[in-house]
């Protein structure tokens, strides 16, 4: 915002996660998202989404549809490509006919449309409906609350943030909702939490600011499962800060 006022009309671009994915998960606060659409409409900026992370993930259309805000442009990848190396991006009509062939703007690479890599991308996106996304926010959901149900049980602070099939389990006992209080986490607790779910055969990400994804392969069984190693790896960690 004090860049806009500082120059006026001469900020070309505001670049966004919607959802911030790369130091936990972090949603956006209420009002936010919209915000910058009016903010940069107003300043003839254009706002770009990096959906690298929720696109096609938190919802078909992505946190754009899911918070009901169109950016000018989007930047795509991971489940655009199916699990194959990709990456994408689109956005309004007349900015997109300033790209070659219909305008004066050559964008290529050697990789650029790669026909392998398209191919598992679109049997991934024909794959995804409305039951998936249904799926991914039952799992979700229920994998947060016993997160949070285990912490409490073995008095280990912790917040949970959630959208959809993506969370973060933040050792903080306060509300995550931007980069300084992610950082106020005990990573170190965080580190023997890893460890302790590890050797017990649950394999999370290593890092207190990294995104943990759910996904459709996650059954009932496999939670279940989780569910009756949680409990005993905060304990176990409990224990551990204890002696």
């Amino acid at each position: 915002e004090s860049a806009m006022a500082r120059w006026p009309r001469q900020v070309a671009a505001v670049i966004v996660e919607p959802v911030a994915g790369n130091m936990g998960v972090v949603p956006p606060l209420a009002g936010f998202l919209a915000g910058l659409r009016e903010m940069t409409r107003d300043s003839e900026s254009l706002l770009i989404f990096d959906e690298v992370i929720t696109g096609f993930r938190v919802a078909r259309g992505g946190a754009q549809e899911l918070y009901g805000v169109t950016p000018d442009l989007t930047c795509l990848g991971k489940v655009l490509g199916g699990g194959l190396p990709i990456g994408g991006y689109g956005g309004r009509r007349e900015i997109m006919e300033q790209v070659a062939p219909a305008g004066p703007v050559y964008q290529a690479g050697t990789l650029s449309g790669n026909p392998l890599a398209v191919a598992a991308g679109l049997a991934t996106l024909d794959a995804l409906d409305d039951s998936i996304y249904r799926q991914l926010e039952s799992v979700g959901a229920r994998v947060a609350a016993e997160l949070a149900s285990a912490a409490a049980a073995a008095g280990v602070p912790l917040t949970v943030n959630r959208v959809g099939s993506m969370l973060t389990a933040f050792f903080a006992a306060g509300a995550i909702t931007e980069y300084a209080t992610a950082k106020q986490s005990d990573t170190a607790q965080f580190a023997a939490w890893f460890r302790s779910l590890l050797a017990r055969g649950v394999s999370i990400p290593p890092s207190q600011f990294e995104a943990a994804f759910l996904s459709t392969a996650h059954d009932d069984d496999a939670i279940t499962f989780l569910h009756s190693k949680l409990e005993e790896s905060f304990t176990s960690l409990l224990a551990s800060t204890t002696t």
